[in-house]
């Protein structure tokens, strides 16, 4: 995979078709949910007559099948439309597809600046330069979202049962020869807190999520997001992994996950 490609290639305004750097570690068909959650994100922030002055607050994914590798149609409408907030949906479906694969709704808040004043957490994590590199647990194939993210654990690793803290950076654009946005480096990595958080072992439990929610109280700065997670599962199989987000200079927000756990 060559360093100028990225998660996905731009076919004309709302149509994209997925590279094998999407490729999930599950089914070689089938993308990991993070950059498709990162497209839907894009979406919401550059549809057509989108406010400037509003930034996404929360953002709630439904994930309704798995997300195929190859041509795909983005969609957007708008919910609520207020002075002060808005709440925005997008779909996206395969090219060809019977319906959407998977959904999301956005509500955004107006910013302005200084409107209040700054309430800011102090730095809780280690930095990611003094974190080590931490190979992802093992994946069949040599190329895929495994390959295209960069992982450097400060507590735990994928193949460590437990709580883990883990900085992820993009090592390709979301998009072929466009811009890396800071929504985009939050939400690419988001969806990997049930790995990263993972209390049982990969190699004899499945820990699917069907649902994403990310809350984000600021945007990132610097390439690098921190996913500090930690999952809790019932014995009934329904889990929820909890995880805090950070950047280099203190939390960010948080992500959720519904989570379905089974017997490999």
């Amino acid at each position: 995979m060559d360093a100028e490609d990225g998660f996905y290639e731009r076919l004309d305004a709302g149509r994209f078709r997925a590279t094998e750097a999407t490729r999930g570690p599950w089914d070689p068909g089938a993308q990991h949910a993070g950059p498709p959650a990162a497209l839907l994100g894009r979406a919401v922030e550059e549809r057509p007559g989108a406010r400037g002055d509003m930034r996404i607050a929360r953002i709630t994914y439904e994930i309704l099948r798995p997300v195929p590798i190859g041509g795909l149609e983005l969609t957007t409408s708008v919910l609520r439309s207020g002075r002060g907030t808005e709440l925005v949906e997008a779909a996206l479906t395969p090219e060809g597809g019977d319906g959407p694969v998977m959904l999301a709704r956005a509500l955004r808040i107006r910013v302005a600046a200084e409107a209040v004043a700054a309430v800011v957490p102090a730095v809780e994590v280690e930095p990611p330069g003094e974190a080590r590199v931490t190979p992802f647990f093992p994946v069949p194939w040599e190329a895929g979202y495994h390959s295209s993210v960069e992982a450097r654990f400060t507590r735990g690793a994928f193949t460590e049962p437990g709580p883990g803290t883990c900085w992820m950076r993009m090592k390709v654009p979301l998009v072929a020869g466009e811009e890396v946005r800071p929504l985009d480096r939050v939400l690419v990595a988001a969806d990997s807190a049930n790995g990263i958080g993972a209390v049982l072992d990969i190699r004899r439990f499945v820990f699917v999520n069907g649902d994403l929610t990310v809350h984000l109280h600021r945007h990132p700065v610097g390439e690098w997001v921190c996913v500090q997670a930690r999952t809790s599962v019932d014995p009934a199989g329904i889990g929820l992994a909890d995880a805090r987000l950070h950047d280099e200079k203190g939390p960010i927000g948080r992500a959720a996950q519904s989570l379905f756990v089974a017997p490999r």
